[in-house]
């Protein structure tokens, strides 16, 4: 029986430790085969460094986060600011898409604080819905993968959309067991304390992610920290709606009643 597998692509080198790792973890001691992609370098994300020793550190930095999480890492495709939607990183992204063959996508939300985030959600979705399109060529070339694929979006970053709107989940993770591991693959990301502090007053990166994972564990009303995630529409991804998360999960995996009703009314 093939290996299952997961794949978590976000915009920047540490954004999937702060959202999306916890999920990762879990899924991985489920026997799911996990992988790790942050589209852009992160070259921008120091006040120290020129852009290119930037992107030497923070590749490093990836790395070695990935390596803490039994991910295997694929490297960055752009620049920060410059995920843009286009024909040519979504040629990049799908080459990856199609030569991992995930069964679940981890993506940013669709609406979330700035640009790259939700340039990148969008490249994910259309990445995944383009494996099984031969005549739509990846670069590097590979061959179309049939099956089912299912992408989660997850919260954006505070929680809020673009326009100071919360956010709510449509199911929660409870990630209190892998805490400490999501915890340190972040401190991995050395390089961001002193420009994360300085750029967005978050006061210690860890403690930020701390505080997010703990409100969100808060709304769920039953963990102590979860990841939050809304499952894209499953049309053009699989044969019929599916939720492998669910499945893989179990009592990890708590569905948000509240907002399932709301996509019925």
């Amino acid at each position: 029986m093939a290996t299952k597998t997961a794949l978590a692509v976000a915009a920047h080198p540490d954004d999937i430790e702060f959202v999306m790792a916890g999920t990762l973890l879990l899924l991985k001691e489920k026997g799911y085969e996990i992988h790790y992609m942050n589209v852009s370098s992160g070259n921008c994300g120091s006040t120290e460094m020129d852009s290119q020793q930037t992107r030497i550190v923070r590749a490093k930095e990836g790395r070695q986060a990935a390596k803490i999480l039994g991910a295997t890492f694929h490297g960055s495709i752009s620049d920060d600011l410059e995920i843009v939607y286009s024909v040519d990183l979504l040629r990049k992204l799908g080459s990856v898409i199609r030569e991992v063959g995930p069964e679940i996508v981890l993506t940013h939300s669709p609406q979330d604080y700035m640009e790259d985030h939700m340039n990148t959600s969008r490249l994910a979705v259309t990445a995944a819905f383009t494996r099984g399109m031969p005549n739509f060529p990846a670069n590097p070339p590979r061959q179309s993968v049939q099956g089912d694929v299912t992408v989660y979006h997850a919260l954006p970053h505070g929680l809020r959309d673009g326009l100071r709107r919360r956010v709510a989940p449509g199911a929660w993770v409870d990630t209190a067991t892998v805490h400490e591991t999501k915890r340190e693959a972040l401190a991995a990301h050395k390089s961001q304390k002193e420009w994360l502090d300085k750029s967005q007053g978050m006061d210690s990166y860890l403690v930020s992610m701390d505080e997010m994972s703990e409100e969100v564990g808060r709304q769920s009303g039953k963990f102590k920290h979860a990841e939050g995630w809304r499952r894209h529409l499953h049309l053009g991804f699989s044969t019929k709606e599916v939720d492998p998360m669910k499945e893989a999960l179990g009592d990890l995996y708590l569905v948000n009643e509240a907002y399932e009703k709301g996509l019925e009314e």
